[in-house]
């Protein structure tokens, strides 16, 4: 991928971020974190999964700041002979 490419990569999903159905899905997926609850785990099948739900809803909250340091990443100086 181009220079340039990458660039219109990172400006589409800040693009997005701008967007208020982006916050107010990732408000949503926030207040999910929030409010999950493990007391009624069944047995540990039911744990897992529970485990599984819970790690990919941080994934999605956290894809922004990832999106970002990537950026940031991408700005540093490259060290080309």
């Amino acid at each position: 991928m181009s220079q340039q490419d990458e660039e219109k990569y990172f400006e589409a999903y800040f693009d997005t971020f701008l967007l208020d159905g982006w916050k107010q899905f990732i408000g949503e997926i926030n207040e999910l974190i929030d409010n999950y609850d493990i007391s009624d785990v069944k047995d540990d099948i039911d744990l897992y999964i529970k485990q599984g739900e819970l790690r990919v809803l941080r994934r999605v909250s956290a894809f922004e700041t990832g999106i970002r340091n990537a950026y940031d990443h991408f700005l540093e100086p490259k060290d080309v002979p």
